[in-house]
């Protein structure tokens, strides 16, 4: 039951999104639904309630916000990340992203494939700092980080 079984994503204010950008979210999003683990850490003698847990992502105030609730609608606990730690691998992440669709379009398969492991080796790094900013609030598996890193970029995109 620690997973996480819906999730909303506040872009109200954002920029709106590109196509590729637009695609990426909606199969993390499909790919996050049909596999994670999200587990909140209880705090003292606040013991989160059992899931599953639907999820509000959302930036406020220069701040990543997960706010949980559980499928009846019980409040299971909010907490808000720095963005700065993201900054820098989001925007690598979008760099590398953007020579990875250029090259799909013009370069050989082996150079693709390079570039796709520098794209691969960037994301697994955003997922690797979620899953330490995390550290104390929720427990995530790499793939559930990574999908939630890849939402993530998607709100970093307004």
């Amino acid at each position: 039951m620690n997973r996480i079984s819906q999730i909303e994503i506040d872009d109200a204010g954002l920029a709106a999104p590109t196509p590729a950008i637009e695609q990426e979210r909606r199969v993390a999003v499909f790919d996050l639904l049909e596999d994670n683990s999200f587990a909140p850490v209880a705090r003292g003698e606040a013991v989160p309630p059992d899931g599953p847990y639907h999820l509000a992502l959302s930036i406020r105030d220069k701040r990543l916000v997960f706010d949980l609730s559980t499928e009846s609608g019980e409040a299971a606990g909010a907490f808000h990340l720095s963005l700065g730690p993201f900054r820098q691998v989001v925007k690598d992440y979008f760099q590398i992203c953007e020579s990875y669709f250029d090259a799909v379009k013009t370069l050989p398969p082996s150079q693709i494939e390079t570039i796709d492991m520098a794209r691969r080796g960037i994301h697994n790094e955003g997922a690797r700092v979620l899953q330490e900013r995390l550290e104390g609030k929720a427990e995530v598996d790499i793939d559930t980080a990574r999908r939630l890193f890849t939402l993530i970029c998607v709100l970093h995109w307004g």
